[in-house]
């Protein structure tokens, strides 16, 4: 694990999906810091908390506010937010600023190579290469960090 482990934020209206993923969390090292089930929940606790990185879902307790979520915690409190959602087709192609998305179902060993690559992402500024399987960056971020011609997936 590259640097200091991350704050993660998770944003899951879904209670099991919210413990999975918090154990999954923990499991590569990183700090599970909050849990939200709401729009507003999660802004709060984004300002709150300042993760490094926040797993959110599209549609939570309120709705499919989960894009408007990923706008206000990365515009707002410069928080990385990951998509993790069945959703995928809806998500905008500017991503609302995320990082990427893992679709629903997603696996534990992707979920933990992905928190992996995007912790190196994050410390280093760079790729350490092609996403892994089951993760698909955002086209900006893709850019930033070094990759080009990125196609979008899905």
């Amino acid at each position: 694990m590259p640097g200091r482990a991350l704050d993660v934020l998770i944003v899951e209206d879904e209670v099991l999906l919210a413990a999975e993923l918090e154990y999954l969390v923990q499991e590569v090292g990183y700090h599970p810091v909050g849990c939200a089930m709401s729009s507003d929940e999660a802004v709060d606790l984004a300002k709150s908390l300042h993760p490094d990185l926040a797993l959110v879902d599209v549609h939570l307790r309120d709705g499919p506010t989960g894009v408007d979520v990923v706008r206000k915690i990365h515009d707002d409190c410069g928080c990385v937010a990951l998509f993790m959602t069945a959703n995928v087709k809806r998500l905008p192609e500017d991503f609302a600023g995320a990082c990427g998305v893992i679709g629903k179902p997603y696996s534990e060993h992707g979920v933990k190579t992905a928190l992996a690559y995007l912790a190196v992402c994050m410390d280093e500024g760079r790729a350490p290469g092609l996403p892994p399987v089951g993760l698909e960056l955002a086209p900006a971020f893709a850019e930033l960090w070094g990759l080009t011609e990125m196609p979008r997936t899905a």
